[in-house]
């Protein structure tokens, strides 16, 4: 199973009804980061679980969802978090 196969399947416990995970691994290629070999990942996330919460705490449910991929797997992650209601 890929990193983002993995992703996808840690992040169904949202229940996203929208979920796009982008690799930019490759633009930091030599990156402290990338030596360990965790990879830079961008996420674009909508879920009713996220309606009423404020930024910090839809990225800690996103964190918390990810588990032990945020220990190796992934070295950084922009995460965009939405409800459905918002554009």
């Amino acid at each position: 199973m890929s990193i983002i196969e993995a992703m996808r399947a840690s992040l169904a416990a949202l229940e996203p009804t929208s979920i796009e995970i982008i690799d930019d691994s490759a633009k930091h290629a030599g990156h402290a980061g990338a030596k360990s070999g965790g990879g830079h990942y961008r996420l674009s996330i909508v879920s009713p679980r996220f309606a009423g919460r404020r930024t910090m705490e839809r990225h800690r449910l996103v964190y918390d969802a990810l588990g032990p991929l945020m220990t190796r797997e992934i070295h950084a992650l922009s995460i965009t978090a939405k409800s459905p209601e918002e554009p």
